[in-house]
């Protein structure tokens, strides 16, 4: 396949680019009870379980090699829609409400970061609770900017699949352009898993906004969204999952 763009917006040019940085992540993400309405507050368990999450993502840190962990908690599960709608059963579609994002030194500390104790504990603590997870180290591939994960916002995870894998990856540029024009986004990093790594994604993309009714309106207020996003995603047959978060 080749890329093909449709309905092509001189106002829609690739994002603009940053280095990637040299860190390792490992994305540990898990389905455990999902809210069926936004802003809807947790049950006792899943509180008791993020409160443990947060407790051991503290001992992580502790470690030499890792810079950051942070613990999400989803607030919006986007339906699935276009090319993962006429494939929902190929296609593993995510609904996990729980997000750990792992930020090592290096890939290869990211995998070292695998063999302690202190990483047992967060990924036991997590199984014994979920009915789903996936969990794989990666590397940016490409970046916007840093996603401020030190104060509170809104958080995306967008989980891609696609027919062509190169194909997503030259897409993804279009569409953050997108968001750069439509949402004012300026930071995200893109998370490719590292060989070897069995995923079930392409690429899952990570980036913040400060307040959730205003993303949902630039988006969703947007004739080109349907006409320009959603579009070139079928047409390139490329599928985009994507959740909300928020800091557990």
């Amino acid at each position: 396949m080749n890329l093909q763009i449709v309905n092509a917006d001189p106002r829609y040019s690739t994002a603009k680019l940053i280095e990637p940085t040299t860190l390792g992540y490992i994305h540990v993400a898990a389905e455990v009870d999902p809210r069926s309405m936004p802003f809807l507050p947790n049950r006792r368990e899943k509180s008791k379980l993020l409160s443990r999450l947060k407790e051991l993502a503290h001992q992580l840190e502790r470690l030499d090699v890792v810079e950051k962990v942070t613990v999400y908690d989803a607030i919006v599960i986007a339906p699935p829609s276009g090319y993962v709608k006429e494939r929902t059963a190929s296609v593993h579609v995510p609904r996990y409400d729980i997000v750990v994002l792992i930020e090592a030194v290096s890939p290869e500390a990211a995998r070292d970061v695998q063999k302690t104790a202190a990483y047992a504990a967060l990924v036991d603590a997590l199984r014994g609770k979920a009915s789903d997870m996936h969990l794989i180290v990666a590397r940016n591939l490409k970046r916007v900017g840093d996603v401020d994960k030190m104060r509170q916002g809104l958080f995306l995870f967008n989980y891609f699949v696609g027919d062509d894998a190169q194909v997503t990856l030259d897409l993804w540029d279009y569409l953050a352009g997108w968001y750069a024009v439509e949402t004012g986004m300026n930071n995200s990093t893109l998370l490719i898993p590292l060989d070897g790594e069995r995923s079930d994604y392409v690429i899952i993309n990570h980036a913040r906004w400060d307040s959730l009714l205003r993303f949902l309106w630039q988006q969703f207020s947007k004739k080109s969204f349907k006409t320009y996003m959603q579009a070139n995603l079928d047409a390139n047959r490329v599928g985009a999952m994507p959740i909300l978060y928020r800091r557990a």
